[in-house]
């Protein structure tokens, strides 16, 4: 006895120690290390027996508790039976002597390990584990205590995380399955107690002008009376010990409802009860009462109740989430349907709009959150079914709906309801798209509803009617590519598109007044301008004005993009109805455009730089993309005015370039700068209108970009530019014979135009005659990638046209593709320009590979096979990291492009490219990854993982011969020892997949040599574990089964590992 109280004193002062701010770590360290050689001891568990029932303090009690949980789930089988049976004795009667008392920490921990044993030992050596715990439940004393085993025992056994074999995890579950009606009956039992208990205390309310809930929509809602009537008892008020119990209650519900399926176990008495609870998260009433009472108890009750109603919410939507619904359920869930929506009612329950702002404010957010999820799961898993049932009044929910969305509190809640509208237009559209017959009928029954919806979004995107919450918006700080206010805007808008696509004349109406009043303030602008010394000034100063202007014109930008957005809807069969409708958009367009370049608001100065000139520039830069939104709308234009050769059309091109060709310039900003080059390239290569080329604002832009003097453009914009020039000379003009094209003359002045371009280029080539002055290096990359990528995507967006443009295209690149092979050699050791000239490569292959020509395509392979030794794949692989190696994945699919030639033309090539792959390639590829599947570097993996799957699916990888017989189950032994050793466990379906594809190119191998040799080769199990895991592996060849017994065989090796690990030495296994 007394060693045992020293050995406690011990073990409390080293574990205060090592939670002390003063402890070193290298002390820690030892500490630690003492600590786990303690654990490891055979017996240690009774001294830690003795620790729990003898100390208060916290840190002992956890290390006891841990050193039982490691025996438990990684030693248990080498505990002699005896000590298994004082065990499982000793911690249940500590736990029911201690539950009161102990930190709820301790005591959770203490389920847990009681839990793990019931893991491993119920029914056979434990059979009473389960009968204990609903015991505890029925017992009003350990009510408490047997829901939290109950949760405990949900949470463990249904879905085990510890290792334990597959069979025994199908056993637990069938266990707890048996179980499932017996423990729900105990959970209604437990909540309806409680709910009459108290309810019958509740004094009735005399009726009052507003309690008249039960209304007409009511009534709708709930067919029965006796259910508005249930539903409207005044919410009880619970003690706090009440409250506990309830919120045990539901939070095992919830679990269980996670993993059991749908039955009739879940009864409506059940369900009844649960929106009971669900009622506690929208009763303001208490949590007013709380709050007027002041104690701070009071509070604590009022947040506790809240909770009620989102653990209950919680039960509800486990269920929600549920898609396969057996029949005798759907009546269920109709009744749930319309007790949810009664709560919907009740929260939105008010004419007085800021009422019900205020109210939503005053519910606890994680409520709101559960029930936004509730609607949501409403509109995207059950609405088709429940649609049909004639006493569900859908147009009614969506009235519910509108009023959620529009009163929410925070701009989370509110995307959120956005999302669900967007989930329900969907719907709208597609059962539309299938009843074609009924959609005037559908349209006529949401109309009023749609049309509503559009306004309020609408209004809500505008500083105009929503100027407090729009300014809290962040439009700064990027997440996933876009800024709060963008994704605002943006999901608003997919709102408007989608009303748009169904009720399009509506829509029109509605935008395009709104849209016609912020023009109106920004055309207005130009009688404030005055000159001033250095230039031209806004004479807008009054703060209250600047305010007001900066408003308009951020709502004039976002009604821009609206209208962008619906350009969509006047093309195609519908052209001709709408025209007059876009043709008004396009003129109001192209005027404001033009406006905004003539007086060059985006060099103004203003009273408030830092806020309204990016304003000035943003409503520029989105007329600009609106218009270029419109641009299929112009080439449909363009085709019918070519048949009546109308001026109508041609002057709205040539004033769209007056005002495009202005903001082609260095001194303008990149953000109007890439608007004003892509409505440029939308003309050219969209639109493509006979006289673009000989208007004189495109021609102006020729000459400003074959100047050697002028400026060169930021990168993306001198590409986009020189995209568009390109195109205007290459892309065959539509509806004209091809004798009308004028393809010599365009062709001279395309060769003009390239050699212009490459000018600087092409002088990099190395002379014999008159040798140049050595540039630098950097100077020289320079000129490689900014020429290069201008090269490359004139290639790229000509490479699916006409022979005659791409004719035109090789004849003018000729030389610049001549001068790139002439340098490949002296780069080929900076991977960064090597990628890039193969990228031009690659893409002159798969676009020009006919117009090149045999010979001059056998002079590039030759080179490049030159160039690419063992040697050199090997340093571009394994030592330059991904650059190097999207350099040979590169030259990979040029060689596979040259392959594929259909026809004898480039057969000759076949021999020297099958030799270097085979020889050369594919083994140091393999040798790469193989090394890369060793390293702990779960991205390296990943991305590996990914190539080496995407080069067997586009050339066959594991098919090859040399894969086949010298690598394939050598990786296959890889992955599946990453599978045993959970070093990637994030990527175990990947992996799976990748094993069967192994795999399935040789089956009979897999079975009857790899499989048999793998399980030989494991260490750490017996030859009858090896002999039932080769048993266990079924024959199965179809993806789904043989990667469920791939997990299979990989779970229960380790399982065999852990159970032989844990037999004491010397243990004789038969």
């Amino acid at each position: 006895m007394a060693s045992e109280e020293a050995s406690l004193r011990a073990l409390e002062s080293l574990m205060t120690e090592f939670f002390h701010d003063c402890t070193t770590n290298e002390r820690k360290r030892e500490i630690e290390e003492l600590l786990d050689n303690f654990a490891q001891q055979i017996g240690a568990w009774r001294l830690c027996l003795y620790f729990l029932s003898s100390t208060r303090n916290d840190y002992v009690m956890m290390y006891s508790l841990t050193v039982f949980e490691n025996l438990i789930n990684k030693m248990w089988l080498g505990v002699p039976s005896q000590d298994k049976m004082e065990i499982r004795s000793c911690l249940p009667k500590l736990l029911l002597a201690h539950h009161k008392t102990l930190p709820y920490f301790i005591r959770n921990k203490l389920c847990k390990v009681i839990v793990d044993i019931g893991r491993q030992d119920w029914p056979m050596f434990y059979h009473d584990f389960f009968t204990n715990i609903l015991q505890l439940i029925q017992s009003p004393v350990t009510t408490p205590l047997g829901l939290i085993m109950l949760k405990t025992t949900s949470e463990e056994l249904a879905c085990p995380r510890e290792d334990l074999s597959v069979a025994r995890k199908e056993e637990l579950r069938k266990l707890l399955l048996d179980q499932v009606q017996t423990v729900l009956g105990l959970l209604t039992g437990i909540l309806e107690t409680v709910w009459d208990k108290h309810s019958v205390t509740a004094a009735t309310p005399p009726p009052s002008p507003t309690s008249g809930e039960s209304g007409d929509l009511l009534s709708n809602l709930l067919q029965s009376p006796s259910s508005a009537k249930l539903l409207n008892q005044p919410i009880p008020i619970l003690d706090a010990e009440s409250e506990y119990i309830c919120s045990l209650a539901l939070e095992c519900l919830a679990h269980l409802f996670s993993w059991i399926p749908l039955s009739a176990s879940i009864t409506p008495s059940l369900l009844t009860t649960i929106f009971h609870f669900a009622r506690f998260g929208c009763d303001i009433r208490a949590r007013k009462m709380a709050s007027v009472n002041g104690s701070s108890q009071n509070c604590v009750l009022g947040q506790e109740r809240g909770r009620l109603g989102v653990l209950a919410m919680s039960c509800i939507n486990e269920l929600m989430s549920k898609n396969c619904v057996p029949m005798e359920f759907e009546e269920y869930l109709l009744r749930m349907f319309q007790q949810t929506f009664y709560l919907l009612q009740k929260i939105t329950k008010d004419n007085n709009a800021h009422t019900v702002k205020s109210r939503l404010e005053e519910l606890d957010e994680s409520y709101i959150e559960k029930f936004t999820d509730f609607l949501r799961l409403f509109v995207s898993v059950h609405l088709r079914r429940i649609e049909s049932y004639s006493q569900f009044p859908v147009v009614e929910f969506l009235t519910l709906l509108f009023k959620y969305t529009f009163h929410q509190p925070t701009h989370e809640g509110y995307f959120s309801c956005l999302d669900i509208w967007t989930l329900f237009l969907d719907y709208l559209t597609s059962k539309i798209k299938s009843r074609l017959g009924d959609k005037e009928a559908v349209l006529n029954r949401y109309e009023d509803a749609l049309v509503l919806l559009l306004t309020e979004v609408l209004n809500r995107i505008q500083f105009r009617y929503n100027q407090a919450q729009l300014e809290e918006l962040d439009d700064e700080t990027l997440d996933d590519d876009q800024t709060e206010w963008q994704r605002y805007l943006r999901q608003s808008l997919e709102v408007v598109a989608k009303v748009m696509e169904l009720l399009p004349t509506h829509a029109f109406s509605t935008l395009f007044p709104v849209l016609q009043d912020n023009l109106e303030v920004y055309l207005g602008l130009q009688q404030f301008i005055v000159t001033s010394g250095s230039g031209h000034r806004l004479n807008i100063t009054a703060e209250n004005d600047c305010r007001r202007l900066h408003c308009s014109l951020r709502d004039l930008s976002s009604l821009l993009q609206a209208v962008g957005r619906l350009a969509e809807y006047f093309i195609g069969d519908v052209f001709a109805a709408r025209f007059s409708d876009a043709l008004t958009v396009v003129e109001r367009l192209v005027k404001v455009t033009l406006y905004g370049s003539q007086i060059k608001l985006y060099n103004i100065e203003t009273a408030v730089p830092s806020v309204l000139k990016p304003d000035l520039i943003d409503v520029h830069a989105q007329s600009l993309a609106a218009l270029q939104a419109y641009s299929h709308w112009l080439a449909q234009y363009c085709s019918e005015a070519h048949r009546q050769n109308t001026q109508q059309f041609v002057t709205l091109i040539s004033t769209t370039m007056d005002a495009v060709t202005p903001l082609i310039s260095t001194k303008v900003q990149d953000k109007l700068l890439l608007s004003a080059c892509h409505l440029l390239v939308s003309l050219a290569t969209t639109v493509r209108p006979v006289f673009l080329i000989s208007i004189p604002a495109v021609q102006k832009v020729f000459n400003r970009i074959t100047d050697a003097s002028a400026q060169r453009l930021v990168d993306k914009a001198q590409v986009l530019v020189c995209r568009a020039l390109s195109n205007i000379l290459l892309l065959p003009w539509p509806n004209l014979p091809e004798n009308e094209q004028q393809w010599p003359v365009r062709s001279i002045n395309h060769a003009s135009l390239i050699s212009a371009l490459s000018r600087d280029y092409r002088n990099l080539k190395p002379n014999a005659v008159a040798p140049q002055r050595k540039m630098p290096l950097d100077d020289t990359k320079v000129i490689i990638h900014q020429t290069l990528s201008v090269l490359e995507d004139i290639v790229e967006n000509i490479s699916g046209e006409s022979t005659k443009s791409r004719q035109i295209c090789y004849q003018s690149l000729q030389e610049s593709v001549q001068v790139s092979l002439a340098l490949f050699p002296a780069f080929i050791h900076q991977s960064d320009v090597t990628d890039e000239m193969l990228s031009f490569f690659l893409t002159l292959f798969r676009g020009l590979r006919v117009q090149m020509g045999v010979p001059f395509t056998e002079q590039i392979i030759q080179t490049f096979l030159n160039m690419f030794t063992r040697e050199q794949l090997a340093e571009s692989i394994l030592h330059e990291g991904s650059t190097g190696c999207r350099v040979v994945e590169k030259f990979l699919k040029i060689l596979q492009v040259v392959v594929q030639e259909p026809g004898q033309v480039f057969k000759p090539f076949l021999p020297s490219i099958i030799s270097l792959c085979m020889e050369q390639v594919y083994p140091i590829i393999a040798e790469a990854f193989g090394q890369s599947f060793l390293q702990p570097d779960i991205h390296l993996f990943k991305q590996n993982l990914f190539y080496l799957e995407t080069l067997n699916t586009k050339q066959k990888l594991y098919h090859k011969k040399i894969f086949r017989t010298a690598m394939l189950f050598q990786f296959v032994n890889v992955l599946l020892q990453v599978l045993v050793h959970k070093s990637h466990d994030l990527l175990q379906e990947e992996i799976g997949i990748a094993i069967y594809n192994m795999a399935s190119v040789d089956f009979d191998g897999f079975f009857a040599a790899f499989l048999p040799e793998f399980l030989t080769s494991c260490d750490g199990v017996d030859a009858n574990q090896k002999n039932v895991l080769g048993r266990n592996f079924k024959m199965d060849r179809d993806l789904p089964s043989f990667t469920q017994n791939v997990h299979r065989l990989v779970n229960d090796l380790r399982y065999y590992r852990l159970c032989n690990d844990s037999l004491p030495p010397g243990t004789v296994k038969l």
